[in-house]
């Protein structure tokens, strides 16, 4: 009897040990699983935040492209004028642009139509220009003002004249002024200038004056 009761303990005893043995490799298994799925959390969070990031950023180079396109569509812009003998205008908005050209035979303005280069842009999502005439910030405007002029019982409201606010006439002169343009998520800042001498110029980085 002592025998069989022997036998029995050391079986119910290998049992429990078995069981014991079990119950730590799934625990190990367990953690194990735990930290991969850990590991796999944070990088999909890192790689959430790295494309969010860059989906609001966008390229770095972004607004110094831009100031760079406005800066070859001015220079397009005033060479056409001094060859067809035409005065044009540009119209800064908040978050565009247009080009506007005069006729002279009703002295008023036009929007240019017809000419891709000249048609009205619109600036990416998040930037926005900030325009400076004579030291003077410009309050501009969401939407493009009304060229047609105010006429009442045949009398002209000079009040109501539309006027764009650079210049760019067929004698090559064109309107000095700054235009910033700022990305507002990351406050980046390009400038274009024109000085008095009709010279153009790109400022970026550190070399922009606040």
């Amino acid at each position: 009897m002592q025998t069989i009761d022997l036998e029995r303990h050391m079986k119910t005893d290998a049992t429990r040990t078995c069981r014991a043995q079990a119950a730590h490799h799934r625990a190990q298994a367990g953690f194990t699983l735990v930290e991969i799925l850990v590991v796999l959390v944070i990088i999909g969070t890192i790689l959430s935040v790295a494309f969010l990031s860059f989906g609001l950023l966008g390229d770095d180079r972004s607004v110094e492209r831009e100031a760079r396109r406005i800066a070859a569509l001015i220079d397009l812009v005033t060479e056409e004028a001094m060859l067809q003998g035409r005065d044009f205008g540009l119209e800064v908005l908040d978050g565009g642009y247009r080009f506007v050209e005069l006729d002279p035979l009703v002295d008023q303005w036009f929007e240019v139509t017809g000419d891709d280069l000249m048609a009205a842009k619109t600036l990416e999502e998040g930037t926005e220009f900030e325009l400076f005439i004579e030291d003077h910030r410009v309050l501009l405007q969401a939407e493009a003002k009304e060229t047609e002029r105010k006429e009442e019982n045949g009398k002209r409201d000079l009040t109501d004249d539309y006027l764009p606010h650079i210049l760019i006439l067929s004698s090559g002169d064109v309107t000095p002024f700054e235009l910033r343009i700022l990305r507002d998520i990351d406050r980046s800042e390009v400038v274009l200038t024109m000085s008095l001498a009709g010279e153009l110029e790109i400022i970026t980085g550190d070399d922009v004056e606040i």
